[in-house]
């Protein structure tokens, strides 16, 4: 049910009212408008925005992080959230073998501009 305003969001998600109109605009969460064009979102959304905020940090865009989400049915469950979770492990890792990767070949004697990337 879209109940929650632009500021009970961000409140529940610790994120600035601007932040929560960036993750709609980007697909990330979604709301309706009101008859006064007040935007509701559902109470996934902080949530979504909590999780989005995880994702970034190991590295994903917001575009990525939408992409997971958009197969999220409207009311997630946890076991939506576990593939959700799943997702997110198996980006992490593959990220952290990379970069572990990128610091051995550093730390090689050959030139920084031969590495490959």
């Amino acid at each position: 049910m879209f109940t929650r305003s632009v500021s009970d969001v961000a409140a529940e998600s610790g994120v600035a009212p601007s932040a929560v109109r960036f993750y709609e605009q980007h697909g990330v969460i979604t709301a309706i408008r009101t008859a006064g064009d007040q935007r509701r979102f559902d109470e996934s959304a902080a949530c979504r925005i909590r999780v989005a905020k995880v994702a970034q940090r190991v590295g994903l865009t917001v575009r990525e992080i939408a992409d997971i989400f958009a197969a999220l049915p409207a009311d997630p469950q946890p076991a939506d959230w576990g593939r959700v979770a799943t997702t997110l492990i198996a980006e992490a890792e593959s990220r952290t073998a990379a970069l572990k990767s990128y610091l051995n070949d550093m730390r090689g004697s050959g030139r920084l501009c031969e590495i490959d990337v």
